[in-house]
């Protein structure tokens, strides 16, 4: 298990295919990114399945309902139910369901995927404030929800109304390059009427207790990009992470992480659930993996060595948390990086 302050990525003898049940893997920026699929993620994901491995697909977009999530993962050559597919949506519904009477109005502000999972705990949705909601919720609605959707939240929640929120994701992927998310419509919320909402999504525990009761899994390895969301969400339900490279993580920042953002194992991108994980080992007061050195000097991390680039990362964060200790990283690690090509 995650939890603690973790100095270095570990080691797996085994594929992580193998060493865990089920892969609860994030969406955006991990299986695809502007609706096409990530290079090796088709492939390395039919590969982990066929050994036996449970594939879940974890995400706090509450934009779409699980039915279209599945058929959009099925047309991109990965056969998906609807049943594989967890959503933040899911989770504030069932959060909502817990506060409310059965059957009570809730106004929505957001997309079809919200309508739907709250139809499924039995609660009405409304689109007015004069609708006597008994709860708001606010989930990402995509770029074209009108900005008098905002407004209708903000005089319901002025009113006391309890008001919800899917996820407080700042930005989300697409394939023109990094978008405004629903974090950046909540703060519009927020800025309005000076009240804070319960929080469903990732990294939060109702996210991770929505995704266990639906799937199952007994040893989970959660798969994601975001250190925010992804990674602080396995470390705040104690389970293993693997952070890959295809989403918005890069090495500075992941060098950078905070022990709750400190995955237990880093790869390029999704062929890392077929393979083992290189030993990162500590000796001559620094940190070797594969052909590469990594130390923390006085003022920035050097590296020494060569192969493949992931080994040198690997040795970095080493390096960069035993530094950091419980805070963060402070040492310039630019022509360190700058070396591995990454």
């Amino acid at each position: 298990m995650s939890q603690g302050v973790r100095m270095r990525p570990e080691g797996s003898g085994q594929a992580l295919s193998e060493a865990y049940d089920t892969a609860l893997l994030d969406l955006d920026g991990v299986v695809y990114a502007g609706g096409h699929a990530i290079v090796h993620a088709v492939e390395s994901l039919a590969v982990a399945r066929a050994g036996g491995m449970h594939l879940a697909y974890v995400t706090n977009n509450a934009l779409r309902t699980p039915d279209a999530v599945a058929v959009h993962l099925t047309e991109l050559g990965i056969p998906t139910g609807a049943d594989d597919v967890i959503t933040s949506a899911q989770a504030v519904a069932r959060l909502i369901s817990e506060q409310v009477p059965a059957g009570a109005r809730v106004l929505v502000i957001g997309g079809e995927g919200l309508r739907v999972a709250l139809r499924e705990r039995g609660l009405e949705p409304v689109e007015s404030a004069d609708d006597d909601p008994a709860a708001v919720v606010q989930g990402y609605g995509g770029p074209e929800l009108p900005w008098g959707r905002f407004a209708e939240a903000s005089y319901a929640v002025a009113r006391g109304v309890p008001w919800f929120a899917s996820n407080t994701d700042l930005t989300i992927p697409s394939g023109r390059g990094i978008a405004p998310g629903n974090g950046a419509a909540v703060e519009v919320v927020r800025i309005a009427t000076g009240a804070e909402p319960q929080v469903a999504g990732k990294p939060l525990p109702p996210m991770h207790r929505e995704t266990i009761l639906r799937t199952g899994a007994e040893r989970p390895l959660v798969v994601g990009d975001r250190l925010d969301t992804d990674i602080e969400g396995a470390f705040n339900g104690d389970v293993d992470s693997l952070l890959v490279l295809t989403g918005v993580t890069d090495g500075a920042l992941l060098l950078a992480a905070p022990p709750q953002h400190r995955p237990t194992y880093v790869d390029a991108d999704l062929r890392g659930l077929l393979t083992g994980q290189p030993e990162v080992v500590a000796g001559g007061g620094g940190f070797r993996c594969g052909g590469w050195t990594a130390t923390a000097g006085a003022e920035r991390l050097e590296l020494d060595g060569d192969g493949a680039g992931l080994d040198g990362l690997r040795a970095l964060c080493a390096a960069a948390w035993t530094a950091a200790g419980e805070g963060v990283c402070e040492l310039e690690a630019g022509k360190a990086l700058a070396r591995l090509g990454l």
